[in-house]
């Protein structure tokens, strides 16, 4: 999951390398937190107009985690 979600978002950014992912452990719900840091630059082009591209890549990520029937949830920080 931490390689799709990277490879997403790697296409969108000026700056690939900057591009970190960390991981929670799973919480009470069984959810896992993936907390996404890009450059300061790159900020809006993850975000997109009224965070739609955000949006987007948080749909993308939870349909492939049910696939393998896990919960996840994205934070862009």
């Amino acid at each position: 999951m931490k390689e799709l979600l990277i490879s997403i978002v790697s296409g969108l950014v000026e700056k690939p390398e900057e591009i970190t992912v960390a991981m929670d452990e799973k919480n009470d719900d069984g959810v896992v937190v993936y907390h996404l840091h890009v450059a300061e630059d790159d900020m809006g082009r993850v975000i997109g107009r009224q965070g739609r591209i955000a949006k987007a890549i948080r749909t993308v990520m939870r349909a492939a985690a049910a696939r393998n029937d896990e919960k996840i949830q994205v934070e862009i920080e």
